[in-house]
């Protein structure tokens, strides 16, 4: 019997949080019942993530105009939904997810999944203005409600529709095991960076307005006055790259910080931190703070993203108007908690989220 193709919308592909949670699921669910294909817009990143893999595990991509071109954009969906018969398409655009379950919808696709993997803040205003004018319209053309948390559901959806069990929550659940802390990874990865007796702040994270990295900067500058031999560890790509190398050097503090770019052993990575920080100005439940605290790391959050974000004891979350001398204390204050290897993250485990993934689609084709 062949597989069910689930069609995935995934808007601009870079490698970032949603990309890394929808190619967990793919790696773990069971592709004799179920295949993905692959739905990015042309203006993705160059290469596009994770093509070899997705293909190499029998998944399909298909490259569409980019939403902003929209009277190209619903027509190119349509026609793809319509040519491969899709049963199912399960759009990860959060407020945007109106536009391609519109063309599901049109190309008669029986089952249309609007995810919603983020929320809103101040400061993106153009961005702002989309999300809200859209959300309203989020359930228009989908026939089932998802998100990554109950947080980002009640954004998106409303809290009746919580309340009346209408949004199923998928968590960003990882590879626990790949990601647990191994002391000899540890020592091997500090010494490839050339940071083995340094208190290690770790951040991973696209350059992006939501990360918030101009006060992640900030942050460490108070942490490096504090503790001198520490050393900002940044891991991954974006668009405020360069602006954020700028402030670095403005502060002088660019012999203290290591910007790894676009990495694929990023579980490798957190084995060298002391800490992680995250002061992100809006999320979901970021995939990152999962994975920090996977490897066992104390974490220092911004509460700004869900509370279910803590699932562990070593994680501390500050508001982001608490000053970066409040914030650089309680991350060097960090340094004395243990590093545990034996996390045990409930929910989180990629191995029982994707089994439950693949009932939903069977039961919903």
């Amino acid at each position: 019997m062949e597989p069910i193709r689930v069609a995935h919308v995934m808007g601009k592909m870079v490698r970032g949080g949603v990309e890394s949670v929808v190619m967990n699921y793919y790696r773990n669910i069971d592709r004799s019942k179920v295949q993905f294909d692959f739905f990015a817009d042309s203006d993705s990143v160059d290469p596009l993530p994770y093509k070899e893999e997705i293909e190499s595990l029998g998944g399909r991509i298909y490259i569409v105009p980019p939403y902003q071109r929209i009277n190209k954009y619903l027509p190119a969906l349509t026609k793809l939904f319509k040519k491969n018969g899709y049963k199912i398409v399960h759009s990860h655009l959060n407020t945007l997810s109106v536009f391609p379950l519109y063309a599901a919808r049109r190309a008669g696709v029986p089952v249309r999944i609007a995810h919603n993997h983020s929320t809103a803040a101040k400061g993106e205003t153009k961005k702002n203005i989309m999300k809200y004018a859209l959300r309203p319209f989020a359930k228009v053309n989908a026939t089932h409600y998802a998100a990554c948390s109950r947080y980002a559901g009640e954004w998106l959806f409303g809290k009746k529709s919580m309340e009346r069990g209408e949004v199923t929550i998928f968590n960003n659940a990882i590879d626990l095991d790949k990601f647990r802390f191994d002391p000899a990874v540890r020592d091997e990865v500090r010494r490839e960076l050339g940071i083995e007796n340094k208190f290690v702040v770790g951040h991973v994270g696209r350059f992006c307005f939501q990360k918030n990295h101009e006060f992640l900067i900030d942050i460490f500058a108070e942490v490096h006055k504090q503790t001198p031999n520490s050393v900002l560890l940044l891991v991954g790509g974006g668009e405020l790259l360069d602006e954020v190398k700028q402030k670095i050097n403005d502060l002088s503090l660019g012999q203290s910080v290591i910007i790894l770019q676009n990495r694929s052993d990023v579980n490798r990575l957190y084995q060298a931190m002391d800490v992680f920080v995250l002061p992100s100005r809006y999320e979901g439940l970021p995939v990152v703070g999962v994975e920090a605290q996977a490897a066992g790391l104390p974490c220092v959050l911004s509460d700004a993203m869900t509370k279910e974000t803590k699932m562990t004891d070593s994680v501390v979350m500050l508001n982001l108007t608490d000053n970066t001398k409040k914030w650089a204390k309680t991350i060097t204050e960090t340094n004395e908690l243990p590093r545990s290897s034996n996390i045990s993250i409930d929910g989180f485990n990629i191995r029982k989220q994707s089994q439950e993934l693949l009932d939903c689609y069977i039961s919903i084709k």
